[in-house]
C-alpha cells in the first residue's frame, strides 16, 4: 500500500497523533439519538461517566436542532468566552471567544481577507495545484491509503499556500497544528507548539510590515475597519487559530465524505457521471458527519431554554452531532443521501460564530474530489482493507482510506 507518510524527522507521525485526539469511539450517533428523545437537554454531560467537578459550573448538554440553533443565536445569554479558559492559553485572544460587540470588529477585520475574489483566485492559481502535486506521487501505483497521501496533507498546505509561506515549513504547520488542539491531553506539548508558532509569525509579520506581500499576512496586517487594524498579538491569535480551523476541521470533513461516498458506490458513480452534485453531496457529507460534534458555550444570565432554567454561568455543551441528525428537522436523519432535500445543517455552526472559513472549506473539499475522481478512474475501496470506518467523540473522521483505481 502506497502511503506517503507525512512522518518527520523526529519520528512524529501527525496522522497517528490526529487519531488518538479523536479518540476510539466508533458509533456515537444511536447513543446521541436515544439522548435526544429522552430530552431535549439533559442535566449533566452526554458521557455520563465523566466525573463532574463538584465545584464546577452546572452542566447542561443540547440535543435537538432547534434548541442548538437557538443557542448558537442568542449570543445575548450564551457567550463564547468558556474558550478562553478552554484555548486561550495556546490560542490566544481569538475570536473564538469573544462576544459582541467585540466580534463583530474583529471578524469584520479578518474576514477582508476571504473575499469571494481571494477564494476565486486561490482555487484557480494554488488548491488545484497542490491536489495535483499530492495525486502526482501515487497516481502510478493503483493504490493509495487517501488519509495519509492526500486527505490530511493538502489543507495544511493550502494555508500554508494562502499565507505566503515556504515550502519548506509545511511540515511544521502540520505538527503545530495537531499539538495545539492535544493542548487537553498534553500541555506542555500545546504550549510548546503556540510558543513556536507565535515566535515564527512574529518574524513573518514584521517582514510584511516593511514589505506587504501578495498573500493572506499581508492582507491581514493591512486590513482596516473604521480606523482599527489588528494588533500583532491579535494577528498571532487568528493565526493560530486557522491552522487547526483550516487545516484540521477540513482535512477531516473531506475524509468522512470520500468515506461515505466510497460506501455508497451508486452515489460515488453519480457524483463521478455529474459533478454538478459535487455541491449537495458535501453539504451531505458535512451534515451527516461533521467533524466537530460538540461546541461549548456558557450561560451568562439565567435564561430559559426549551422550558428548563439554565442558572447563569451553567456550562452548555451543544451537540452538533445531535443536531444534524434530528428527525424533526430531517426525513431518515441517519442514512447518508445526497440526493435528499436541502436543509441547513449545524456543521459550521450558527448565528454571530458561523465559520468565516466555511467558503474556502467547501471550495478547497469541491476541487480536491474533483482531481480525485478525474485522475483516479474506477475508485473504489480496497475490499481486502481491515474495516475502515470513521471514528472519534469530540472530532472525527477515518483513521485510513485504503482504495484502489486503475493506474495511469
Amino acid at each position: 500500500m502506497t502511503t506517503t507518510e507525512p512522518v518527520d524527522d523526529l519520528g512524529y507521525d501527525p496522522v497517528a497523533a490526529s487519531a488518538l485526539i479523536a479518540g476510539d469511539f466508533r458509533d456515537p450517533y444511536p447513543d446521541l439519538a436515544a439522548c435526544r428523545a429522552a430530552t431535549p437537554i439533559q442535566v449533566g454531560d452526554f458521557m455520563a461517566d465523566v466525573p463532574r467537578d463538584p465545584d464546577g459550573p452546572d452542566v447542561f448538554t443540547i440535543y435537538s436542532n432547534e434548541l442548538v440553533s437557538q443557542v448558537l443565536r442568542d449570543n445575548h445569554h450564551f457567550s463564547s468566552q468558556v474558550y478562553a479558559e478552554m484555548m486561550g492559553p495556546v490560542m490566544g485572544h481569538s475570536i473564538l471567544e469573544m462576544d459582541e460587540p467585540e466580534h463583530r470588529l474583529h471578524r469584520a477585520l479578518v474576514s477582508q481577507a476571504f473575499r469571494h475574489k481571494a477564494l476565486a483566485r486561490w482555487e484557480e492559481e494554488l488548491v488545484g495545484l497542490v491536489c495535483d502535486s499530492l495525486i502526482d506521487r501515487f497516481v502510478d501505483a493503483g493504490r493509495v491509503d487517501l488519509v495519509r497521501a492526500y486527505t490530511f496533507p493538502f489543507p495544511v498546505q493550502v494555508i500554508a499556500r494562502i499565507l505566503g509561506l515556504p515550502r519548506e515549513d509545511y511540515p511544521k504547520f502540520q505538527r503545530w497544528s495537531i499539538e495545539l488542539i492535544s493542548v487537553g491531553w498534553d500541555w506542555d506539548r500545546g504550549v510548546a507548539a503556540s510558543n513556536s508558532l507565535r515566535d515564527y509569525f512574529k518574524d513573518v509579520v514584521d517582514q510584511r510590515r516593511r514589505e506587504p506581500q501578495d498573500d493572506l499576512i499581508s492582507d491581514l496586517v493591512c486590513a482596516g475597519v473604521d480606523g482599527n487594524q489588528l494588533t500583532d498579538e491579535e494577528l498571532f491569535a487568528f493565526l493560530r487559530l486557522l491552522l487547526p480551523a483550516g487545516a484540521e476541521t477540513t482535512y477531516r470533513s473531506s475524509s468522512s465524505l470520500l468515506f461515505c461516498l466510497l460506501s455508497n458506490p451508486d452515489q460515488l458513480d453519480a457524483v463521478r457521471n455529474d459533478r454538478s452534485l459535487l455541491p449537495q453531496a458535501i453539504e451531505e457529507g458535512i451534515r451527516y458527519e461533521p467533524p466537530l460534534l460538540f461546541i461549548a458555550r456558557s450561560a451568562v444570565a439565567d435564561v430559559e431554554l426549551g422550558g428548563m432554567q439554565i442558572p447563569a454561568g451553567s456550562a452548555i455543551a451543544v451537540c452538533i452531532g445531535a443536531a444534524n441528525r434530528d428527525p424533526a428537522r430531517f426525513k431518515d436523519p441517519d442514512r447518508f443521501d445526497i440526493f435528499r432535500d436541502a436543509q441547513q445543517h449545524i456543521s459550521f455552526g450558527f448565528g454571530p460564530h458561523m465559520c468565516l472559513g466555511m467558503h474556502l472549506a467547501r471550495m478547497e473539499t469541491r476541487v480536491a474530489l474533483n482531481r480525485l475522481l478525474d485522475r483516479l478512474p474506477n475508485l473504489r475501496l480496497d475490499p481486502e482493507a481491515d474495516d475502515p470506518h470513521v471514528h472519534g467523540l469530540m472530532f472525527r473522521s477515518p483513521k485510513a482510506l485504503p482504495v484502489l483505481f486503475d493506474p495511469a
